[in-house]
């Protein structure tokens, strides 16, 4: 593959990095807060709020909505480490639901997991 070739696994990547990690651990999260209970519902909910500013800065360019106070900030927190830095944070975040009792739906826990190691696979065949 030359330079203006990607191999189709970076696009991968990309794709997931930008248009699905993010919407799919929101909906992760969103599920958690609605059926958690207790302390169990406080990492959903700040995982919720970075999901959201993420895909609100994915899609600002889109929508003209650049010159929002907090764009720049977030666009380059969002770009760190290549782009993986926030998202495995983000799921950092979202993991602490595993040590609290109250949480309900376990099955929410193995689906982020697959999630993770989904885009860590993705991630480190894109290094080799």
């Amino acid at each position: 593959m030359s330079f203006f070739e990607p191999s189709p696994v970076l696009l991968a990547l990309i794709f997931v990095q930008r248009l699905v990690y993010f919407e799919v651990l929101a909906l992760l999260a969103l599920l958690r807060l609605i059926v958690g209970r207790g302390a169990a519902r406080l990492p959903a909910f700040l995982t919720l709020t970075i999901c959201a500013v993420a895909i609100f800065t994915t899609f600002a360019p889109a929508l003209n909505l650049q010159s929002v106070p907090f764009y720049g900030d977030a666009a380059r927190l969002l770009a760190t480490g290549g782009g993986a830095a926030l998202p495995l944070a983000t799921s950092g975040v979202f993991a602490l639901c595993f040590l609290f009792q109250q949480r309900r739906w376990r099955w929410i826990d193995l689906l982020h997991l697959l999630g993770v190691l989904a885009f860590v696979g993705l991630w480190a065949i894109t290094r080799v």
